[in-house]
């Protein structure tokens, strides 16, 4: 009995790795098994997933933001964690008007990749349209800044010109003209570029950069109207009529229908006409001009009603009437020539008269508006 139990042992024990051997054969194959289970059933949950995704591109294209956002909601069923779903989601939800649930599906991307250009563009918008200027402004500057998938350099630009925008909205002038400088500095010699920059230059009423981008984009086309009407604008708000007159001339022949850019050559080609004190013009012609322009200056006094005296000043302070119509015997060629002096009396009162009825009665016109812009250009001398 024993020997035959040995025996039995004996067999036993020399059985025993070939079993050991089944069953890891075994159990390597119900583990591939498992996995390419698994795996197929991965896939198809991924291809399912992507079928819902690119039916919810085309709706998304196409502006059909309800059936978009229904696709990629399908789409997550499959793929939850999938960044380019949430992130189209959130864009349908925009279209749809759902900025609320748009803005909790940005704020996780925001967290997983803080420097995704779209997921920050998204969100400066989303907090502008909230008037959280201060967010809007952060989300717009990381846009500036961030990593786009195509076409980085257009898709920055565009982002800081949103951001000008904003800022413009918001009065924060200052600021929109610093930002309108980094861009001009990165624009490159494109003229549409170049104009555009020029045209949110005028917005930001920082006319000399306005001027710089207009002639930049001029060296391209020297015709181009809005570019031409542009830089005569930006000089003729520095003061500079000559150029002003320069450029509107040559605006108003590149496009005739631009009365905008005719009205301003009319006023320019006044102020140069009616500077008494430009250089090197004969002195009869320096006192017909200060007869002409201090005859205006009564009619704008008769037509626009300046308080006569004001309230702490005594009675006997003359009114600017008193003084225009006191001033006016001498003011005569013949009283001109015999006292020179005279015409810069004359010329004070007439600009003091044309500040004072601008305050009280608007800005003037014509005649009156070339005599105010004159009076800034020599204020102080």
């Amino acid at each position: 009995m024993a020997s035959e139990a040995y025996a039995k042992y004996r067999f036993y024990l020399r059985q025993r790795p070939i079993m050991l051997a089944v069953f890891s054969v075994l159990a390597i194959v119900f583990f591939l098994g498992v996995t390419v289970l698994s795996r197929t059933h991965q896939a198809q949950r991924q291809a399912i997933g992507e079928r819902w995704f690119n039916r919810g591109i085309a709706d998304l294209n196409g502006k059909r933001f309800d059936a978009a956002v229904t696709d990629f909601r399908a789409a997550l069923l499959y793929s939850p964690d999938e960044y380019s779903y949430q992130l189209n989601l959130a864009e349908a939800l925009i279209g749809e008007g759902h900025t609320g649930q748009a803005f909790a599906y940005l704020t996780n991307l925001w967290d997983r990749e803080p420097e995704n250009g779209i997921v920050n563009l998204e969100l400066a918008r989303i907090a502008a349209q909230r008037g959280e200027t201060d967010n809007a402004i952060r989300y717009y500057h990381n846009a500036v800044y961030a990593v786009w998938p195509s076409d980085q350099e257009g898709m920055r630009r565009n982002a800081r010109l949103e951001l000008i925008e904003l800022l413009l909205r918001n009065h924060l002038k200052a600021q929109a003209q610093s930002e309108l400088i980094a861009l001009s500095e990165n624009a490159g010699p494109d003229p549409v570029q170049q104009q555009r920059i020029g045209d949110v230059f005028l917005r930001a009423e920082d006319y000399e950069h306005a001027l710089g981008a207009y002639n930049a984009a001029l060296k391209s086309d020297r015709h181009n109207a809005a570019a031409l009407a542009g830089a005569g604008y930006a000089a003729f708000e520095l003061g500079r009529y000559q150029l002003a007159q320069h450029y509107l001339q040559s605006a108003i022949s590149a496009n005739p229908n631009d009365p905008e850019s005719a009205e301003r050559l009319k006023t320019a080609q006044l102020v140069l006409h009616l500077d008494p004190f430009r250089r090197q013009i004969p002195a009869r012609e320096r006192n017909r001009i200060v007869m002409e322009a201090f005859v205006a200056a009564g009619q704008r006094l008769r037509s626009c009603a300046v308080p006569t005296v004001k309230a702490t000043a005594p009675a006997s302070v003359p009114s600017l009437g008193d003084k225009w119509a006191r001033l006016k015997p001498q003011i005569t060629g013949a009283g001109l020539r015999r006292n020179p002096d005279l015409a810069d009396t004359a010329m004070d009162l007439v600009f003091r008269i044309e500040r004072e009825t601008s305050t009280v009665c608007g800005t003037p016109t014509g005649t009156d508006l070339a005599l105010l812009l004159i009076s800034r250009m020599h204020e102080g001398n």
